[in-house]
């Protein structure tokens, strides 16, 4: 433990907890980490024991087995998990994402259904707005839920894309358009509707109507399955509309993505403490002109930038994981965070990269891993350039011209 990024006024709970996880991804993550990254391998043995600490449950209230713990915590704990293996962080994230939305916006028979055995593991979550060609622009789905006159049920049709967990979750909450009673020319925002669709882990048709085609290959991120959704004519209950009624499901969603922004921002800030730290080791390691080239003013000019980006972002994770925690809106500091601890953490990897010079080239090197991985940050839950246009709308609100 260095002295970088460290939280005051943790409960000894929350220490106790905190370091339990570090622990796991010293010996659990960091060891396998980049041999599985490599072979674009699942985590099934991490997962597991993720389960056995309880990590599913983490935020999940303890009347329904969780623990019941703060964002705050989570957050922390993401940090950690990332800073050990990215991809590990978004398998958690992502179901914490569903069984956060379950319990704020969830009927009673929804959340006694799916939340104590979400807090297990036993059921795996994954969430899915986006689709093909509209990125950001939730507003333009058009994947469709109509209802069927005969027995009340909704028949979905349309194609998601990018799901974290598509493949192995068993729960998908699913963001589609439905139009029941709202006029044509209303606001986009206000005819959706988040639908609660369990099927089978797996590839390939995975209940009738539902499609999972398989994973996507991608530069970094590896391990963790990302998939599209295809569904055609896919049944679903009424009584597995999120909340009971259609309508909400943009504000049901992007209030589930508001605490995932804080958890992207936690991630950013792992990867950073780690690339730091892969960096100053080296530095310390690596011999030119007769000595460590930490002792090189160059380098420590460096560091010194690096640490100090490692210390900021956390700061700002943290100030907002407090504000969702205190009750307050935090979209604002959500949106910094998550902005700014992807930036940095993108810098800050690059940095240590540089240190190692030509071997932070070689696949043998944590840091090359962890230069393909930094980019996800910047366009997961949300792009760069859309935190920025939410923090411009979001203080020009808040510092209205009075003239």
């Amino acid at each position: 433990m260095g002295r970088l990024a460290q939280t005051e006024g943790l409960t000894e709970i929350q220490q106790e907890i905190l370091s339990t996880v570090r622990s796991f991804v010293d010996k659990e993550i960091l060891p396998v980490a980049t041999e599985l990254e490599h072979r674009d391998e699942y985590p099934t043995e991490i997962v597991e024991g993720l389960k056995e600490l309880g990590l599913f449950g983490l935020m999940i209230p303890e009347e329904y087995g969780g623990l019941g713990e703060s964002l705050l915590t989570y957050a922390l704990c993401v940090e950690e998990i990332a800073r050990g293996w990215m991809s590990v962080s978004g398998i958690i994230n992502t179901h914490f994402i569903v069984a956060y939305m379950l319990k704020q916006h969830g009927t009673q028979e929804q959340k006694d259904h799916f939340l104590p055995k979400m807090a297990t593991g036993e059921v795996r979550g994954a969430f899915s707005m986006s689709e093909p060609g509209l990125g950001s622009d939730v507003s333009a789905i058009s994947s469709k839920g109509v209802r069927d006159g005969d027995d009340g049920d909704f028949v979905l049709n349309g194609q998601k894309m990018w799901l974290t967990n598509g493949g192995s979750s068993t729960l998908v909450a699913v963001l589609c358009r439905t139009d029941e009673g709202h006029p044509e020319d209303a606001a986009p925002h206000k005819s959706m509707t988040t639908f609660l669709v369990e099927k089978e882990p797996g590839f390939g048709e995975v209940r009738p109507g539902l499609t999972i085609p398989g994973k996507i290959d991608k530069m970094g991120y590896k391990g963790v399955d990302t998939t599209e959704l295809i569904m055609q004519d896919l049944r679903v209950p009424a009584d597995r509309v999120l909340g009971g009624a259609t309508g909400r499901g943009f504000y049901q969603m992007m209030d589930g993505v508001e605490v995932g922004r804080v958890n992207v921002a936690a991630r950013g800030c792992g990867v950073a403490r780690r690339a730091f730290e892969l960096g100053i080791d080296y530095a310390q390691q690596r011999h030119t002109f007769g000595k460590p080239i930490a002792q090189h003013q160059a380098i420590q000019f460096r560091l010194a930038e690096m640490g100090t980006k490692v210390e900021a972002a956390h700061a700002l994770m943290v100030g907002a994981a407090r504000k969702k925690d205190a009750g307050q809106r935090n979209d604002l500091e959500a949106g910094m965070a998550k902005y700014l601890a992807s930036e940095y953490c993108k810098e800050v990897v690059e940095d240590a990269f540089r240190i190692h010079g030509g071997y932070g080239f070689s696949k043998e090197y944590e840091i090359e891993r962890l230069y393909r991985e930094a980019p996800m940050l910047l366009i997961g839950e949300g792009t760069a350039e859309i935190q920025k246009m939410i923090v411009g709308r979001r203080l020009l609100e808040e510092y209205r011209f009075q003239g």
